[in-house]
């Protein structure tokens, strides 16, 4: 495998991003009341609350443009599960990727350039974890 650290860029913060690493409370909500539909235990006008273990995380990272999804999961379990107990380690449910291509810019008067590529991954981890030094 390769060094996990070449893989992972760094954190994309943005304020989109850190909303989508807090969780969404919205989505939790719709997803828990279709649960209970699904098992046949809700009532009509049962109230439904959402705990922090309902929550699930999504975490945006740039990450190297030749690396791939698998990549990518593996790389992100080393980097966040290195020293600790097997029962904390955190789980990657999910990898999605975007290719950014670099804008056009002028560089003065007369000459232009362009931003380079860049490749971002966003994470989602399993119901109730979290990322302790995510870069907020």
């Amino acid at each position: 495998m390769k060094n996990p650290h070449d893989i992972i860029v760094a954190p994309y913060i943005t304020e989109k991003s850190v909303a989508l690493s807090y969780g969404d409370d919205n989505s939790a909500l719709l997803r828990k009341k279709h649960e209970l539909a699904k098992a046949g235990t809700a009532k009509k006008g049962d109230k439904v609350t959402v705990t922090e273990e309902d929550l699930v995380r999504k975490y945006t990272f740039l990450v190297a443009k030749s690396a791939n999804k698998i990549e990518i999961k593996q790389a992100i379990e080393a980097i966040y599960n290195a020293g600790k107990k097997k029962g904390e380690a955190i789980s990657v449910s999910s990898v999605r990727t975007v290719r950014v291509l670099g804008k056009k810019r002028r560089r003065g008067q007369r000459s232009t350039g362009y931003e380079p590529d860049r490749k971002k991954a966003i994470i989602t981890l399993a119901k109730g974890q979290i990322l302790e030094d995510y870069g907020v």
